[in-house]
């Protein structure tokens, strides 16, 4: 098996050694709910797993919610089998509503059994990492959180943590049980965790992985106006603001720019975006979406790719002028 070394990092306090890219398996969980990725070939995803295990990466992110549960199912077929397992990190909290909608519950009982029906679909005795995938119902997050560190009493589950929490949510659970990661998105169109988070995750050692560090695809270089007139009707991006105007004319600049530091570097604009989000001390790994083996292994560069100041320069510059136009 072709292996290449990718740089670790330590995350938080979690004693886990990953690497500085995971898969996020967001869009494999395919269309049919109402923030889903359309259609989705299951052997396709299965493939790319594999790839990009092959080249290295450690760690798979998904969610119950992702494709109501189809995403934990195909993660679970793609590690049937594979000699050195990847660490697994999922998210409870969505829970499947009508019409293909979600809802949200921190209840312990719906917690308990949520973590039942993933750990059945991925296959796995233990997660490595579960996480709250929403903090709301805001007035419920303390039960939700107790109920994650009941199922890492019983060894259900190694490690715990949250997302789309702000610091006085954390401040909050932390009362109860440590929290010992966040993942926030972030990316260069969306830096608000930058201020307030960011700082606080650092000070209490709290490990941090990123989502959506391309933005969605949008900062991929692949994304087109065409492109996304095109989507699929059930694929969420298709109706977000940031891939409509005026949005989306800044953001198509932004990658403009990113792919003359991408040449730079003989990289992706996607590679430089995500690596952009790496370099902040704060952040141990960032999520990485892929749909096709021939996907991978471009956008991997993004772990060890160092960005100079005069890079940086150059983009966050864009950036501001783009905000301010």
């Amino acid at each position: 098996m072709e292996t290449t070394r990718i740089t670790t990092t330590q995350l938080g306090q979690t004693g886990l050694e990953i690497t500085r890219v995971g898969f996020g398996a967001w869009a494999i969980g395919g269309g049919g709910w109402e923030f889903g990725w359309g259609p989705q070939e299951d052997q396709e995803s299965i493939d790319t797993i594999h790839r990009a295990l092959e080249l290295g990466v450690n760690w798979i992110d998904t969610a119950a919610a992702y494709g109501l549960g189809h995403s934990e199912e195909v993660v679970g077929r793609a590690l049937a089998g594979v000699d050195e397992r990847p660490y697994v990190f999922t998210k409870a909290s969505l829970v499947p509503g009508p019409g293909g909608r979600v809802l949200h519950s921190l209840k312990r009982d719906s917690i308990l059994r949520e973590a039942e029906a993933s750990l059945g679909r991925l296959g796995v005795d233990a997660i490595d990492l579960y996480q709250i995938h929403w903090p709301d119902p805001e007035v419920d997050i303390e039960e939700g959180w107790a109920a994650l560190a009941e199922l890492k009493e019983q060894g259900l589950v190694r490690h715990i943590g949250v997302s789309n929490f702000d610091t006085a949510q954390l401040t909050r659970i932390q009362q109860i049980a440590p929290v010992e990661t966040l993942q926030p998105p972030y990316s260069l169109i969306d830096r608000h965790i930058e201020d307030e988070i960011l700082p606080y995750v650092a000070a209490e050692d709290i490990g941090v992985i990123v989502y959506s560090p391309m933005a969605s695809g949008l900062l991929t270089g692949a994304m087109t106006r065409e492109r996304i007139a095109g989507l699929p009707d059930d694929d969420w991006r298709k109706h977000d603001r940031r891939f409509r105007e005026p949005q989306l004319s800044r953001h198509l600049a932004l990658v403009e720019r990113l792919r003359t530091v991408a040449a730079r570097h003989d990289a992706t604009p996607g590679a430089v975006a995500a690596a952009w989000t790496l370099r902040n001390p704060a952040v141990h790994g960032a999520i990485l979406g892929f749909r096709r083996p021939d996907q991978v292994e471009s956008v991997l560069t993004a772990a060890s790719l160092v960005l100079s100041d005069t890079d940086v320069t150059d983009i966050e510059a864009t950036i501001r002028t783009e905000l301010s136009a």
